[in-house]
């Protein structure tokens, strides 16, 4: 293998900095150069999680943890078994920063600020030597026998002689963004939203903003896209784990329908309707006088339970004892069938996802080198790798980063 001297990383966030951390553990006799368009640093990192950072999974099962990314699956083995969850933690760790894992699975540092972490990789970068520069815009990436140059939109700054390329520059909503790595030979799947909120502006079901439901089944009906988990009921539709997940393994399919598109909700995650058909009668039997919208049958917030019963033409006034077999079989059928008109869709928070990019089939996964391309590798969004939210997304730039830099064949 040819002695590596300089090594240019072109992208400033989690996939980015990781990338170039490697490159100069693997390669500490090399330069390692980090280039930025903007003159700011890990601006993806700052919001994630509410600004408390979701570094990465506690999921720790390499089987399991393929599951959680729509383009990629199994693929992502590979990957994994190099540099997975668990080393993540570790590292961080091992450098000051101590974890937590949720309920939920998702790991947090124990500060709850992602400052924790930014700060974490720009010191370690400093402390590497790695040369940072940002406000810098690569122009174009031409080959030169068995080196790069580097030809920046900067009049300021010469074109640069590298012998490795590590493209970490993120996700674009427009497959124009992908242009100059098209002109390299490489195939771009099409990029389009991933992980995003659903629209109902007809439904009325929006007034009840801020309720939240623990878990739910939902179907996208007319699609073969059931997921479940806590849903949040929003001014402006629905949000929440399972609504997200929907989006995420659905991002193609929905993008076809234009987002619009109705949804099936099962509200109490139960599917033999006769066994709860039973638990409404002997419900019935046991609080004849009380009222329908004041004595829960299942465990649901209150609004939303006389939502439903509304919904499902009881009155709320109607006591148990005068509901009837034919209105506790609406009532059923309509909590775990209910269906609502999706038109639209809202980023998630400040978090923008894209699925697409290049296409995993010009890349060595082993390597994350380019099958085009010698010395060209690739980390992060830039990938048409993406995941449902929970941290996997960062884990895909920690693990594609550190795996890109060691630059080997």
């Amino acid at each position: 293998m040819k002695s590596i001297r300089h090594i240019a990383v072109l992208g400033g966030g989690a996939a980015g900095f990781f990338a170039a951390i490697s490159a100069k553990h693997h390669h500490p006799k090399a330069v390692v150069s980090l280039y930025e368009k903007t003159n700011k640093v890990l601006s993806k990192v700052k919001v994630s999680g509410g600004g408390r950072c979701n570094v990465t999974n506690g999921c720790s099962e390499i089987n399991q943890l393929c599951e959680a990314y729509p383009r990629g699956g199994k693929r992502l083995k590979k990957i994994f078994y190099q540099f997975n969850t668990t080393h993540t933690q570790t590292w961080f760790e091992h450098r000051g920063v101590p974890l937590k894992t949720e309920r939920d699975g998702r790991v947090f540092p124990i500060s709850n600020q992602s400052q924790s972490i930014i700060d974490c990789l720009i010191s370690e970068v400093k402390q590497l030597g790695i040369a940072l520069h940002l406000g810098v815009n690569i122009k174009a990436l031409i080959p030169n026998d068995d080196h790069w140059v580097l030809a920046f939109d900067h009049a300021k700054i010469d074109s640069q002689k590298v012998d490795a390329v590590i493209v970490a520059t993120g996700g674009s909503p427009k497959e124009k963004g992908f242009d100059w790595l098209k002109e390299l030979g490489h195939q771009i799947i099409p990029p389009m939203p991933s992980l995003f909120t659903f629209n109902m502006p007809q439904e009325g079901i929006s007034e009840l903003m801020g309720v939240a439901v623990e878990k739910v089944q939902l179907k996208i009906v007319g699609t073969k896209i059931q997921t479940e988990g806590p849903l949040l009921i929003t001014h402006w539709g629905m949000s929440g784990p399972a609504v997200l997940k929907a989006s995420s393994f659905g991002a193609r399919i929905l993008n076809e329908k234009q987002y619009t598109f109705a949804i099936q909700i099962n509200w109490l995650h139960q599917t033999n309707t006769e066994a709860l058909f039973h638990k409404l009668e002997q419900h019935s039997k046991q609080y004849p006088i009380k009222t329908i919208s004041n004595q829960k049958a299942f465990p649901l917030p209150n609004r939303l339970w006389q939502f439903l019963v509304l919904k499902a033409g009881i009155p709320l006034d109607k006591r148990w004892n005068e509901l009837g077999k034919k209105n506790s079989r609406k009532l059923i059928e309509l909590m775990t069938n209910d269906r609502y008109s999706v038109n639209g869709k809202t980023t998630f928070k400040e978090e923008f996802v894209t699925c697409g990019g290049i296409s995993l089939a010009e890349i060595n996964l082993q390597t994350m080198q380019s099958k085009k391309q010698d010395n060209l590798y690739f980390a992060g969004e830039v990938l048409d790798i993406d995941a449902i939210t929970g941290g996997y997304n960062f884990q895909a730039a920690w693990s594609t980063g550190y795996i890109a830099g060691k630059i080997e064949d």
